[in-house]
């Protein structure tokens, strides 16, 4: 059996005219989508901030700069029936490359995985057409 372990995170949730990016999943189990900030996991050593320029350089091959730390949210939860424990610590930033903000859709790599990466509408999740994780995280935006 797994140790389980709660996870230390940092997301950026790249704000602009009211739009966040965020990539598509899906839980396979509940066969449901759902969008969630591009981000990864704090290395031991690593400020939060810092796991943030690191994640985009590798995730989008893109700068970042003027990261603003927005909160943090105790995320837990079920995904493809297994149970999850993260500390997330959310940021702002603005990306060095302003055609981004423009882009409909972009490509991120997380390994070996591609994610589709996509701005939406705060109103979307604002309305509850899919959810946006972390829990809590529109709450913390609409403050």
């Amino acid at each position: 059996m797994e140790t389980q372990t709660i996870r230390p995170l940092a997301v950026c949730v790249f704000l602009y005219q009211n739009r966040i990016l965020v990539f598509e999943g899906r839980d396979p189990v509940l066969n449901q989508p759902f969008y969630r900030p591009l981000g990864g996991k704090i290395e031991f050593g690593e400020h939060s901030a810092e796991t943030l320029v690191r994640e985009m350089e590798e995730e989008l091959g893109e700068r970042i700069h003027a990261l603003t730390f927005l909160g943090c949210i105790e995320n837990i939860f079920t995904y493809n029936d297994e149970p999850g424990h993260e500390i997330v610590m959310v940021y702002d930033a603005r990306f060095g490359n302003p055609a981004l903000y423009e882009a409909d859709t972009l490509t991120a790599h997380d390994g070996d995985a591609e994610l589709k990466v996509v701005w939406k509408d705060l109103e979307f999740f604002k309305r509850g057409e899919a959810p946006l994780y972390p829990e809590g995280l529109l709450e913390l935006l609409w403050r």
